[in-house]
């Protein structure tokens, strides 16, 4: 017995002697103190901590000496100010009037703080940060309760408690809905727990993945397969200065030419020529209206970029003329693989100036998509950006107003590029392995470059399947080729919700699903909800039965009329949006996580799914057969914008459900400006803004916006923008003296007051409302309900300030 004892023993001290797998940073031995930074050698490695701004926290970790600073996601700097910094025998400190940094010396450990001593965040005690080899890990404790919310296009609940994630961008044909890696890759997650929140942009290419709490109880972590433990916290107390300190860090929106926010149609693939204008000219005589026709893969001679199939389209630049004065704009797909093929001209030409990607023996890369055996642009080298800019004027003078990236994860039959591929990466070459995900990145940078540069006067339209942190800068993003299935619907929203958390305002996702055949019931609720998402498209794919609004019949047809109507009044509050995710980076649709963070209830799977379609409306959506459904609403009062009857927030409500109506709501003291229907927005509307007012307790403002919608002028200074602030206590709406140098289109104000009782003082008739969305109300008239009391004042649309009571 005693000598098992002892043999026992040995093998453990045997085994505890042997050099640990994990190794830890050890122990702090060297500080130094900057101003706004604080250098850190360990035992095992080397840390910098910088303040970029006093919510902004930045953490660099590695084994080795820190390398030179590069990424291609961030562009801020860090601001310039004085944090507190002092250290001891145990710990460094950096404070700020935001929060505490606290960096423990033995082990090296990092935790963040509010100034009154609550813990935000932390290094999980013993784990802190890791490597296995070359992966690095960061485990961080996981608070009671915590949720996590965000991280991109993600499948999935709203909640991402208990999962795990891999970011890996992946053509995923026909995903599931719980599918995961998908397309893009946006390695940024907003925590929240105990009243507080705060965020975590981890800028690493490499594959990585996060973990909250997936098969553990004790760590969140992020970690990936090689590169440093680069990242930024972020706090704040609302969700919304968190997103907007990560695009301060990774770029906002431009704004898009005003055509790319009406409807677009699309299906892979209209040809030839016939096709497309006879779908333009069906869109024109049913009077839906519509602004982009896009052409797919079909377009080229044997899919080789940059080419058209003369047959099929014999005079390309003739028929986008004909398309641009029936008030269509084209976009056509651009793959990145160029066909490996003597004579082609791109091809010749990317060899000539020696632009693909190599081996690391020095050999051009080859893999097979659409057109065969290709190679591929680097896009991470200034030369193969600059060539892929000179290549797209093709298109430009084609009178392509509009370039949808497609295949750009890198896409190859048998998607396993291999990792022994060499990328440029600004001069310091890598592997695939780092540069994988920011691919689809720097192409829509070439992109968007390439046609500001071939039409300095007109804004282009750049869509992407897949991209990086930071995308939001050159393009809008669609969810890729999803399903023609409820819970494909459902997914998309929760998809551009997380998207639009993750500093991308610009999404979208095809109108009645990519794969298979949808009903009738299905396409209705899609393009209801299509008018209330950012971009608003229509697609299915090549073996499909037709999807246009007309296919699935008349009643489809005025439902998918209807809405598309209502989308094109809504114009001017939409761009107004745009404008404001163009200054603070907040996105158009906001799941109701946005504002009502630490509600319950809006992490509940019945609920999770409502959003918010800028500041004022509340979208319901349900599968498209549903008779009955509960809804939650938040806090506040909310009218049923159809017929103004009101609702009480902070409350469930069994809904009567149809396929002809979409539950859409109106926050109290809402200001919403509409305008009157066009059929395409090369149109002018009439001369009248209306602005329709809602009646609540509590303040509002909203700014509005215009411009020209098509060139750059407005960034010198061709704008019109007012702002609007509605006062229940001191009963006024007043409209500011507009700022800009631009005159409004709009000469005439119509003020539309919902809520409101009449206000004798002022010359107001009740009215009906205006132009009612659906002829297929509950009520079965176009008329609503008596209740819904509506008035209106017309007056000129001034240059000073204008305020008017409304007591």
């Amino acid at each position: 017995m005693v000598c098992r004892v002892v043999f026992f023993l040995c093998l453990f001290f045997s085994v505890s002697s042997k050099a640990q797998p994990v190794k830890n940073p050890g122990k702090v031995t060297a500080v130094s103190l900057q101003p706004q930074e604080i250098k850190i050698t360990t035992q095992n490695g080397f840390a910098v901590i910088t303040a970029y701004s006093p919510s902004v926290i930045r953490v660099r970790l590695n084994k080795q000496p820190l390398a030179k600073d590069f990424s291609y996601a961030v562009i801020g700097s860090p601001l310039v100010f004085k944090p507190r910094i002092s250290q001891n025998a145990d710990e460094i400190k950096l404070e700020t009037d935001s929060l505490i940094v606290t960096i423990s010396k033995n082990p090296f450990a990092v935790k963040f703080s509010t100034p009154d001593g609550k813990v935000i965040n932390t290094d999980e005690p013993g784990l802190g940060t890791s490597w296995i080899g070359e992966e690095v890990t960061t485990y961080k404790t996981m608070q009671e309760g915590e949720r996590f919310i965000g991280l991109g296009e993600k499948t999935g609940n709203l909640d991402r408690k208990g999962n795990s994630y891999t970011n890996w961008n992946t053509d995923a044909f026909g995903y599931t809905v719980n599918q995961d890696p998908i397309y893009a890759t946006i390695p940024f997650y907003i925590g929240v727990h105990h009243g507080l929140n705060y965020g975590i942009f981890f800028d690493n290419s490499y594959r990585s993945n996060f973990n909250f709490g997936a098969s553990n109880n004790r760590f969140s972590s992020f970690n990936a397969n090689g590169g440093e433990m680069n990242y930024y916290f972020i706090f704040h107390q609302r969700v919304a200065d968190i997103i907007t300190s990560y695009t301060q860090l990774t770029g906002r929106i431009t704004l898009p030419p005003l055509w790319s926010l009406g409807y677009q149609q699309n299906r892979y693939s209209y040809y030839p020529e016939a096709e497309v204008l006879r779908i333009a000219q069906t869109l024109r005589e049913k009077q839906i209206p519509t602004d982009g026709i896009t052409l797919d893969i079909h377009h080229m001679d044997a899919y080789k970029l940059f080419t058209w199939n003369k047959e099929r389209f014999p005079d390309p630049a003739g028929m986008n003329a004909k398309l641009n004065k029936m008030g269509f704009k084209t976009t056509v797909i651009v793959d990145p693989g160029i066909k490996v093929e003597k004579g082609y001209a791109s091809y010749e030409s990317g060899l000539q100036s020696d632009i693909f990607i190599k081996y690391s023996d020095g050999q051009n890369y080859t893999g097979q998509v659409w057109p065969g055996w290709c190679h591929f642009p680097d896009f991470t080298s200034t030369k193969g950006r600059a060539w892929w800019k000179n290549e797209v004027t093709h298109y430009a003078k084609s009178g392509v107003s509009g370039l949808w990236n497609d295949m750009n994860e890198i896409a190859t039959w048998g998607q396993n590029m291999p990792d022994n591929v060499i990328f440029d990466f600004e001069g310091n070459p890598v592997t695939h392995q780092q540069a994988h995900n920011v691919y689809a990145l720097e192409m829509i940078r070439a992109s968007y470059e390439g046609y500001r540069a071939a039409l300095p006067n007109k804004r282009p339209f750049i869509l992407t399947r897949a991209g990086y942190a930071g995308l939001q800068r050159y393009s809008a993003i669609w969810t890729g080729d999803n399903r023609a299935e409820e819970d494909h619907m459902l997914l998309g929203i929760r998809l551009m919700n997380s998207l639009g958390l993750s500093g991308v305002p610009f999404s979208g996702m095809d109108i009645g699903g990519f794969t298979g055949n949808g009903s009738p019931s299905l396409y209705a609720r899609w393009i209801q909800i299509g008018a209330f998402i950012p971009y608003y498209r229509s697609h299915t794919g090549i073996n499909t039965k037709s999807a246009e609004p007309w296919a699935f019949g008349e009643e489809v047809l005025e439902i998918s009329r209807n809405y598309i109507n209502l989308r094109y009044k809504l114009l001017p509050y939409l761009y107004s949006n745009f404008y404001e995710a163009s200054v603070s980076g907040l996105p158009i649709m906001r799941t109701l996580a946005l504002e009502n963070t630490h509600d319950a209830n809006v992490y509940d799977v019945r609920f999770q799914n409502e959003y918010n379609f800028g500041p004022s409306f509340l979208i319901a959506p349900y599968e498209s057969k549903q008779v009955y459904a509960p809804m939650y609403f938040p806090k506040g009062k909310w009218y049923n914008f159809y017929n103004d009857s009101l609702e009480l927030g902070a409350r469930e409500k069994m809904l009567t459900l149809s396929m002809q109506q979409l539950p859409v709501f109106v926050k109290e003291s809402s200001i919403i400006p509409m305008q009157s229907l066009i059929q395409t927005t090369a149109d002018q509307p009439t001369d009248t803004l209306f602005l329709h007012v809602y009646k609540g307790d509590v303040k509002n403002e909203f700014v509005y916006y215009e411009d020209d919608g098509e060139s750059y002028a407005y960034e010198k200074g061709a704008f019109y923008k007012r702002a609007m602030t509605y006062d229940p206590a001191a009963g006024t709406l007043v409209l500011a003296a507009p700022t800009g140098q631009s005159s409004s289109k709009f000469k005439w104000l119509q003020l539309i007051l919902h809520g409101f009782e009449k206000l004798e003082d002022m010359q107001l008739d009740e009215i009906a409302f205006l132009q009612p969305i659906s002829r297929f109300d509950p009520q079965g008239d176009a008329t609503p309900p008596i209740q819904c009391r509506v008035q209106k004042i017309t007056f000129p649309n001034e240059k000073e300030e204008i305020t008017i009571k409304l007591k």
